[in-house]
């Protein structure tokens, strides 16, 4: 979700909220200011009948002389509007302006007097009427008399009420979505500035060209700063890259020209070193050294293998650092379609002659029949040397193992090498593939120069392929180096 849409969201759901609290604070104040009103009036009325009702003396057989109240008559025009009654102390209908009865309260009927004035709201033949129970008492006197009901109908605030909610909620919904609108333009006018900010950083990592700068014309406010403190970084990065570019360009030439400079006197001392071994064989064969020691005579034939060993190592290790020293300057692979095949029976038949301790055993090579890819064949012979050597110095006993396997889809081929040699944790696995990694002191007693896996894993990226390792500790290892097939070549009719 973008900051335009979570700025317009918390805009709009704030207002929202304000918008609807002010609309139901309007409406729960109309509608008290409105049934207040009414019932202020009904009280009145109420108050000024009472005010009317007057007080004579009757005479009964039975108990003589008694005060009988005298009320006033409820006129119909004179109380226009209201619907009136009054019920005697005996819950009987004494007095009303209309031809029905209005409904009592409970217990009204019964008697029993009522002690507070209240109000009740009734459906009567589908109309809502509001009724003011007000109980009458004699004047300056607390005798109840009597109950005085004033009805009125308020269907007429009903609806300016129901109204009201109508309009309110059209109201609410449109300042909503006026403000939602507006919020969106204001967020993307004030955010448009980020977004050129953007696009100018895309196309400085699209050309990497780090010289490039943001240009901006607008204030210097957030947006402003936040421009010249990138222009600025930019410029410190372009400065430090350049310094690193030199820096690595430095020590790719230094270790491209070391290890030129050094095969020429590695290649010498190995030369130097072959033909004493082969002067002291002829001399041992023509019988010259039997004035000589025969255990000091041992000891120099023993160090001069040592020099001739560690000649041959140095070598390898700066046949290594060059070909990565070429892969760091960014050297290209000379790609052609190849049949695989052919190259991995060559690498087969030539693994045989490898110092090994374990069996060399050739699987099933039978999935790599009229397979092509397009690749570099000397860089994959080198690449499956790597893996078939790394298998032999790692395998004390048992077996290492050439087979081919192929992909459940179908458009790739995998060159596996298994071993059955001590194997690793698999949280090395990660980094065995780094330069001069090595896991432990126990796999570090084995000779190597800990470039072998790195120059594999690039050559693999130069192919487009992939590895997967299938290991455990005491278990062996398993490489495979899967590999885009090339479709077959159309025939030629």
């Amino acid at each position: 979700m973008s900051i335009r849409l979570r700025l317009t969201l918390w805009y709009s759901a704030v207002l929202g909220v304000t918008v609807i609290a002010f609309c139901i604070a309007v409406y729960v104040l109309v509608s008290f200011i409105l049934s207040t009103g009414e019932k202020r009036d009904m009280e009145a009325l109420a108050v000024r009948i009472e005010q009317e009702i007057g007080v004579r003396v009757g005479w009964s057989f039975f108990y003589g002389p008694r005060v009988v109240p005298q009320f006033p008559a409820l006129d119909e025009f004179r109380y226009s509007g209201y619907f009136l009654q009054m019920v005697d102390a005996d819950g009987r209908v004494w007095q009303k302006n209309i031809n029905g009865q209005l409904p009592l309260p409970a217990n009204v009927e019964d008697g029993e007097p009522v002690t507070k004035p209240m109000y009740m709201e009734r459906k009567i033949g589908g109309n809502t009427v509001l009724i003011y129970n007000r109980p009458m008492l004699l004047p300056n006197t607390d005798n109840y008399v009597g109950l005085l009901q004033v009805a009125t109908t308020i269907d007429d605030l009903e609806q300016t009420l129901s109204y009201l909610r109508t309009v309110l909620t059209v109201t609410a919904l449109a300042a909503i979505a006026l403000a939602s609108t507006l919020g969106w333009f204001l967020a993307r006018k004030a955010l448009k500035p980020i977004e050129l900010v953007i696009g100018a950083a895309d196309r400085i990592g699209e050309a990497e060209d780090l010289s490039h700068r943001i240009e901006y014309g607008g204030p210097q406010d957030e947006i402003g700063r936040l421009t010249s403190t990138i222009n600025g970084m930019l410029s410190r990065i372009q400065t430090a890259y350049g310094e690193l570019e030199d820096a690595v360009r430095a020590q790719r030439r230094f270790v491209s020209d070391a290890s030129h400079e050094l095969r020429t006197p590695l290649t010498t001392i190995r030369g130097n070193v072959e033909l004493l071994e082969k002067m002291w064989r002829r001399w041992q064969e023509a019988g010259a050294l039997r004035g000589v020691d025969g255990e000091q005579a041992e000891i120099a034939m023993e160090s001069v293998r040592d020099i001739a060993g560690e000649a041959e190592r140095m070598s390898r290790l700066v046949n290594d650092m060059l070909t990565l020293a070429r892969a760091d300057a960014g050297h290209k692979m000379r790609m052609e379609r190849l049949e695989l095949a052919p190259l991995v029976a060559e690498v087969a038949r030539k693994a045989t002659h490898l110092p090994r301790a374990a069996d060399w055993v050739v699987g099933d090579l039978s999935a790599l029949q009229g397979v092509s890819v397009v690749g570099d064949a000397d860089a994959l012979r080198q690449l499956l040397f790597i893996f078939i050597e790394n298998a032999f110095k790692y395998t004390p006993s048992g077996e290492v193992e050439l087979s081919a396997v192929p992909s459940e889809e179908g458009d790739r081929i995998g060159l596996r090498i298994r071993d059955t040699g001590i194997g690793m944790e698999k949280e090395h696995v990660p980094r065995i593939f780094e330069r001069f990694y090595r896991i432990d002191p126990s796999r570090g007693e084995t000779s190597g120069t800990g470039l072998g896996l790195s120059i594999a894993r690039w050559i693999i990226d130069q192919h487009d392929g992939s590895i997967e390792v299938l290991t455990r500790p005491g278990g062996g290892t398993s490489f495979i180096v899967w590999l885009r097939i090339e479709p077959a070549l159309p025939e030629l009719p």
